[in-house]
């Protein structure tokens, strides 16, 4: 379930960079407000958890609304720059606001009962909610990007002056795309803390901005099913060695993260498609000669 919910996480960065070529460096700030916002509202709100979900993704929303209209007219390493003093920002305003718990965390979250019927208590029910809302997420994403919206997008992220010069208003798409890719991120920290029980300065801390990159990338930037499979690598090795080596897990993922960089830079997931197309476009020109010696 975690890894489930860190994937969903992936997926709405990968929206924003794989689709859209722009790179934050404070995600994580979306996805740790909305997991306060969740906790705090089905814990002392006594909100269901649907409930809970929709309040945490509409903060998320209106926080990626107010930073992106501040961050998208800026392009390249000041947008990124941009993204990380605001999601500074929101890590010190959760770490000092007093329904938050400070460094303690938000404790004690109960999943409560789906549409006040179905008790989500029992961990079966609440992996297939999560896989409910991870496949129907994912699925909005695969109509969004082949949706005339998303191949915009696409145009932006190869060459941005030719969009602007075919009409379109580039800020507008943009800002969209950053509002999206903020609500999906609210959505996933929303479920884990409905999943995990709890809502930790961790889940807002600019490491995590960190790990969504390395996710997006060791996956596939770009592709479907990257940003999943970067997510459960991420989540499998920290589960299976945290134990074992501690703290030195950051150092293997990152040479497992360096070696994938000299290796296949198009990712797991890219470097499968890219070898895969590769039989298919010899076979036309393998065809050719052929084609030409039976014409003489």
């Amino acid at each position: 379930m975690k890894a489930l919910c860190y994937a969903l996480f992936a997926c709405a960065f990968n929206l924003l960079l794989g689709y859209t070529g722009l790179l934050s460096f404070g995600h994580a700030a979306f996805m740790g407000a909305a997991a306060y916002g969740t906790g705090w509202l089905v814990r002392s709100g006594g909100l269901t958890p649907e409930l809970g979900l929709i309040a945490g993704v509409l903060v998320a929303a209106a926080l990626g609304l107010v930073v992106g209209l501040i961050a998208i007219r800026r392009q390249g390493i000041y947008f990124a720059m941009i993204t990380l003093a605001m999601a500074q920002m929101i890590f010190f305003i959760c770490l000092q606001a007093p329904f938050t718990g400070g460094e303690d965390g938000l404790q004690g979250v109960p999943r409560g009962k789906l549409f006040g019927l179905l008790p989500l208590d029992n961990d079966l029910a609440m992996y297939f909610f999560v896989l409910a809302i991870f496949v129907a997420v994912y699925l909005f994403i695969v109509r969004v990007v082949h949706s005339p919206y998303g191949q915009v997008l696409k145009a932006i992220r190869e060459n941005e002056p030719r969009a602007i010069s075919l009409g379109y208003n580039v800020n507008r798409y943009k800002l969209l795309a950053f509002v999206l890719s903020t609500a999906i991120a609210g959505l996933a920290g929303g479920l884990k803390t409905l999943v995990l029980g709890f809502a930790t300065l961790s889940d807002v801390h600019w490491s995590l901005s960190g790990e969504v990159i390395l996710m997006t990338l060791l996956g596939g930037l770009g592709t479907f099913a990257g940003p999943v499979v970067g997510a459960f690598t991420i989540i499998g090795l920290q589960n299976c060695l945290a134990d074992r080596v501690g703290s030195w897990v950051t150092v293997i993922i990152g040479a497992i993260f360096v070696v994938c960089v000299l290796a296949f830079r198009r990712g797991f997931v890219g470097e499968f498609i890219a070898r895969r197309k590769k039989p298919a476009a010899a076979e036309p020109a393998a065809a050719a000669p052929a084609q030409v010696k039976a014409h003489a």
